[in-house]
């Protein structure tokens, strides 16, 4: 598979099969990850990769919080800037209604939030969840490296056949998470990746992306 394809075919997953992910190639995916480009090479991010029964038993924790209706743990950062403006909010609630009427959950019902937290919480059938930190010491700057670091690990993960869908969702139940990953008090989380093999006859949602002509200036000849 060459980047183009990788690319082109990575989207989040929102229907894992059970099959698991081999130990070596979670190993030699994130090993080429680390070749990630980052300002200063300070490599800010810290991986724990979660499987078997400890995730078996974040999924329930965390389900017990979203169908309790437990709003969540104190947010460590905005998921969103308030107010979000057009054409953010546009593309924001095009994106949702989209995915989640394919998740069969009604954009008007009520208990909505928890119920997408509670299909969240179970990270789509995933076996393998990726939760990434960073130190809380660290600025913009390291949260753009993550970013870049995390979009290699999911294209690498592409080429290995496999799939992935990155989840903010689980900063709301942190504490719970870190109770599993035993990470100390001055790593941050910042997201939560879903990995493993797409569920045969699952439906397939890819959301539209903006035209490059508006998000793409070029200067020059």
């Amino acid at each position: 598979m060459d980047v183009y394809e990788a690319v082109d075919s990575r989207r989040a997953v929102r229907a894992f099969s059970e099959q698991p992910v081999p130990r070596e190639v979670l190993e030699r995916v994130l090993t080429a990850a680390t070749r990630a480009p980052s300002s200063g090479n300070l490599q800010p991010w810290h991986v724990f990769v979660v499987t078997g029964e400890p995730l078996a038993g974040l999924k329930t924790r965390a389900t017990a919080r979203a169908l309790a209706q437990d709003p969540g743990d104190e947010r460590d950062y905005p998921m969103y800037p308030t107010p979000l403006t057009t054409p953010y909010q546009d593309r924001f609630s095009a994106a949702a209604a989209q995915r989640y009427q394919a998740l069969g959950i009604e954009r008007d019902d009520p208990y909505r939030p928890f119920k997408i937290a509670a299909l969240n919480s179970q990270a789509f059938g995933a076996p393998v969840v990726l939760f990434c930190y960073l130190h809380r010491a660290m600025g913009p700057g390291q949260w753009g490296d993550a970013g870049m670091y995390l979009q290699t690990v999911m294209l690498l993960l592409r080429a290995e056949g496999l799939h992935s869908c990155p989840q903010v969702m689980w900063t709301m139940y942190r504490k719970t998470v870190s109770q599993t990953t035993g990470a100390d008090d001055d790593l941050m989380l910042y997201c939560g990746i879903s990995v493993g093999y797409e569920k045969r006859g699952a439906p397939r949602l890819r959301t539209g992306r903006a035209d490059i002509r508006e998000t793409v200036s070029f200067v020059g000849t």
